[in-house]
């Protein structure tokens, strides 16, 4: 019963994050972003808590930012993000791409998840951007602990030649990153290249063009997770 109640109010939220915040060109509009922003994107959590950190030299993690803390970033030299969570026409995004505009900062777009992963061409898009992208750069998800995880170990790994067992570590409590929970499967993507790859070493990039296998790894966890919970 908890379990079916959990799900009802996530399902409540959904609906409710989708159905206005939309619009930021209007008094009234704008006024609506900043409560669907505050309350449905949940920034107000964000206030104090930034979960911001360094990854490596000119590189930097946090969650979403609001559009003060993108100008104290700009006035310390950070022209570029990169935004995990895609493109998408709600107050979040709608905010900073304004704040971006209006500073001339570089937002460059790109849609993983944190539950699920993506088609190999997407995270060789991803790999594709970090080796034109500028730096100092700041990377960030909604909360900053999965999405940002994932990216901040795949920078390591393809640009900065960091073994995969350490650059795993970008998915960690620290980050309030949770293994054990459905965005475990980030770990278990890592962790399906490091036991691939342990006896013919392969670099990132071509594990994804020639092993890696969606479908594949997304069972093996689901595999994985219904043995532990019996």
């Amino acid at each position: 019963m908890p379990r079916q109640i959990a799900q009802s109010i996530k399902n409540v939220e959904r609906k409710l994050m989708r159905s206005f915040g939309k619009d930021i060109s209007t008094p009234r509009g704008r006024l609506a972003a900043k409560l669907h922003f505050q309350l449905l994107d949940h920034a107000f959590l964000r206030t104090i808590w930034t979960n911001f950190f360094p990854v490596a030299p000119g590189v930097w993690r946090s969650n979403q930012p609001s559009q003060g803390r993108i100008r104290r970033h700009y006035r310390n030299g950070i022209h570029t993000i990169l935004n995990l969570r895609g493109p998408d026409p709600l107050s979040f995004y709608l905010f900073e791409k304004e704040i971006c505009d209006e500073l001339g900062i570089n937002l460059i777009d790109i849609k993983i998840y944190a539950r699920r992963l993506v088609p190999k061409e997407r995270y060789l898009e991803l790999l594709d951007i970090f080796e034109k992208i500028d730096r100092p750069f700041l990377l960030h998800c909604k909360s900053g602990a999965d999405r940002a995880g994932l990216a901040s170990a795949l920078w390591l790994m393809h640009m900065e030649g960091v073994p995969v067992a350490t650059a795993k570590k970008q998915l960690g409590l620290k980050y309030v990153h949770v293994k054990w929970s459905k965005t475990g499967i980030l770990d278990h993507m890592l962790d399906c290249y490091e036991a691939d790859t342990a006896e013919t070493p392969m670099p990132i990039r071509k594990w994804f063009e020639e092993r890696y296998d969606e479908e594949a790894i997304t069972a093996s966890f689901n595999g994985k997770k219904g043995a532990s919970s019996q």
